[in-house]
């Protein structure tokens, strides 16, 4: 299990990776997260909602109330145009850090 210190920084970026395909609602976006990570990392509920609020607030995503595909009503969360722009550049810095620190960790200083 991965520990939620290791992850905290990157809630964002991949709360917005999520979105860079389709909309979706915040239930669905932990699922994804627990799935993905073969149940190695479960988001808490308080540590997701807190970053859709930040994301929002930020102009990253915008929500919306629709109809899931099961009837039930949710709020869903998109991309915006500055959303997209801001993974873009996160995930070139991800790809840096995680160079430089494979420098480390893999013995090649």
């Amino acid at each position: 299990m991965i520990s939620a210190d290791a992850i905290r920084g990157y809630i964002d970026l991949i709360v917005l990776t999520l979105l860079r395909d389709r909309p979706s609602y915040a239930y669905e976006i932990a699922k994804t997260i627990t799935e993905v990570t073969a149940g190695e990392y479960a988001i808490k509920q308080t540590t997701l909602y807190s970053a859709l609020k930040r994301l929002e607030a930020a102009g990253l995503t915008s929500s919306y109330a629709d109809t899931s595909a099961s009837g039930k009503p949710r709020t869903y969360y998109r991309l915006t145009n500055d959303g997209a722009a801001y993974l873009a550049a996160k995930l070139a810095e991800w790809e840096s850090t995680k160079t430089l620190i494979d420098r480390f960790t893999q013995g090649r200083h």
